[in-house]
């Protein structure tokens, strides 16, 4: 059975800086306030009227193309990782393919909406493909746009100071040689605290996970005596009760997070027959600078060990891993042999990791 190599990598980032002062032309906050909770400085978005998720994709997947030295017409499956799809339907899957200009070759597109693990579920999805012999050469996204339904107000700011936009895109084939491969992936969810991290508006719930759970806080109007056929899936009282934002209790996450950030990383280190003395550097989902530093702490990393790029880009959720794993390979901080692992949680929850030897 071969294993999976990443034999290409590549990143893109809108052009647009927003910094934390920025943003205190539009809520009350300030940028001590943010670096102190989150740790970022800046992060980047789109330009409304000329970027989207798919778009972004679409530069980090031509860069990684590039950079495992195939054709494009050469990808014999696309998976695609966001939270931010440009359509409720169809996915973001073909729409990269049209982009990319391949859609004469047909080939299949899976969307992964497993938000900010969704890079390690897709890893460990076109693993299993790759070792199964089913495909060749899989190209593999995460991207996310947040800027455009972010809550820019005051009432909003715990969330919408975190995130930002970006992409982050792997080329996947097969190999023989154990020492270049994707050695291990998990993962995990746990549904009970779906609410604690989510965007439920609109959907199509109608309201009945809110009655069935006893859930405050999330109720709207429902007009079903004179909208008998529709109404639950989008109405007024949703704009004008601001339910069309996420949601997020920010504390309850950060538990959660801390305690199977390590979990989740020993499990996959134990899988592949590793220990924490074998791995050269961590790249944790980007979600909050103090997540991923008492992570560290606790698993008694030194600086060196851990890759955070949150500090320039925010919280760009499925695109945070391949985004930092691309900039620490052009910094030179990911060499050839070296274990690298991959971990992530957020909502859902879920949570994932992978272990690698790096091997371009």
């Amino acid at each position: 059975m071969p294993y999976t190599t990443i034999t290409g990598i590549g990143h893109y980032v809108p052009k647009n800086v927003v910094t934390n002062q920025d943003l205190t032309a539009v809520m009350e906050t300030s940028d001590a306030w943010i670096r102190e909770r989150t740790g970022i400085e800046e992060r980047r978005y789109i330009d409304r009227t000329k970027e989207t998720t798919t778009s972004l994709a679409v530069e980090a997947s031509l860069r990684a193309i590039a950079d495992a030295g195939i054709d494009k017409e050469e990808i014999d499956f696309i998976v695609f990782a966001t939270l931010s799809p440009d359509y409720y339907f169809p996915g973001s899957g073909v729409l990269l393919q049209r982009e990319l200009g391949i859609s004469g070759t047909e080939i299949a597109a899976l969307d992964i909406r497993a938000q900010c693990s969704g890079f390690i579920y897709g890893l460990s999805t076109a693993d299993q493909f790759i070792k199964s012999g089913m495909y060749k050469k899989i190209l593999l996204v995460g991207a996310e746009v947040h800027s455009v339904g972010l809550d820019f107000t005051t009432r909003g700011r715990n969330v919408s100071v975190i995130f930002g936009d970006g992409a982050g895109a792997v080329i996947l084939e097969a190999t023989e040689d154990k020492d270049q491969a994707v050695l291990s992936t998990v993962m995990h969810s746990d549904g009970t605290y779906a609410e604690k991290l989510s965007y439920m508006y609109p959907g199509a719930h109608g309201g009945y996970f809110i009655e069935k759970y006893g859930l405050e806080g999330f109720d709207v109007e429902y007009d079903l005596e004179n909208n008998q056929y529709g109404g639950v899936f989008w109405n007024q009282d949703m704009l004008d009760q601001a339910r069309v934002y996420p949601h997020m209790e920010g504390q309850a996450v950060f538990k959660m997070a801390v305690r199977k950030f390590p979990e989740v990383i020993m499990e996959a280190l134990t899988k592949a027959g590793l220990g924490i003395e074998d791995l050269n550097l961590l790249i944790p989902h980007q979600a909050n600078l103090r997540i991923n530093q008492f992570v560290a702490n606790t698993m008694g990393l030194c600086d060196h060990q851990v890759y955070n790029n949150i500090m320039r880009y925010g919280n760009t959720t499925a695109a945070s891993i391949p985004l930092a794993l691309s900039e620490a390979r052009d910094e030179g901080k990911v060499k050839k042999g070296d274990v690298v692992t991959l971990a992530a949680f957020g909502a859902g929850f879920t949570w994932a990791a992978a272990v690698l030897r790096w091997g371009k």
